[in-house]
């Protein structure tokens, strides 16, 4: 176990943002918070109880043991490289897409993956007892360290290795952000003909429960479904002037088609 259970952040966005007060509510103070743009790290450091703004990546007389870099994934790696940690050192990283390995360079005595699986934004609340961690780490006594700090903060704990977490990345991009981003298209059109989106808030919430409920295989309706091409060709016309968009209609509907055949 870390000897004071004393964590370093760096980075101040989304997962930062969330996941820092969640660790000091359950016992793990924060002390340290760095990131690039100091308006953010002061704002975090606000929402905390002790933690101080660093103005770089010299850790190397930080008082805290674990370092946990939630930062965008393509800097994890030039990140984990330049910081300057104390002896002892744990260093993770937060994403979902990165493996364990581009923490490889990293002047940390351990390395681990501390992946809490949601979406975050700094102006929606989220409750981690119900957010699914995925943990990994390079030896045995890291993994048992991080998991036993994973379910101080949530009742679902997984021990995922890098090529299954990316999997499971990649399955959460479809489920939530291309979904979202299909939300996001679905009121862009109905602005074009002035019609509110809360019309479709009842149909969203039942398509969601109903996937949830039995399944999204047996969950799937709609005109592709059923293979009613005079319904897709109608709906491919209205977007041709929308070339990208009708593309994309017809990708999803002809994939859709493929998934469930007519006997």
């Amino acid at each position: 176990m870390l000897s004071d259970k004393r964590i370093a952040f760096i980075g101040a966005g989304n997962v930062a943002w969330h996941l820092a007060p969640a660790l000091e509510n359950a016992g793990y103070p924060v002390v340290e918070v760095y990131s690039q743009s100091k308006k953010n790290a002061s704002k975090l450091i606000d929402r905390l109880y002790q933690a101080e703004v660093n103005a770089d990546l010299d850790f190397s007389s930080s008082k805290a043991e674990l370092f946990i870099i939630a930062v965008s994934d393509d800097a994890i790696a030039e990140v984990s490289q330049n910081l300057v940690l104390p002896d002892r050192a744990v260093v993770v990283h937060t994403s979902g897409a990165q493996s364990l390995g581009v923490l490889g360079y990293t002047a940390a005595d351990a390395t681990g993956v501390f992946y809490p699986l949601q979406t975050f934004s700094k102006s929606k609340k989220v409750s981690f007892s119900d957010i699914p961690i995925c943990i990994e780490a390079e030896d045995h006594k890291t993994e048992k360290l991080l998991k036993a700090i994973a379910k101080d903060i949530s009742k679902k704990v997984y021990t995922l290795s890098s090529t299954d977490r990316k999997a499971l990345h990649v399955a959460a991009v479809f489920a939530s952000n291309f979904t979202n981003h299909c939300l996001m298209l679905a009121e862009q059109i109905l602005k074009s003909k002035n019609i509110e989106f809360d019309i479709l808030k009842p149909l969203v919430i039942e398509t969601v429960n109903k996937a949830l409920e039995i399944g999204p295989v047996n969950s799937q309706t709609g005109p592709a479904k059923r293979h009613d091409f005079q319904t897709l060709d109608g709906h491919m016309s209205f977007l041709e002037e929308n070339e990208e968009l009708a593309e994309l209609y017809r990708l999803i509907s002809q994939n859709i088609v493929d998934n469930y055949p007519i006997d």
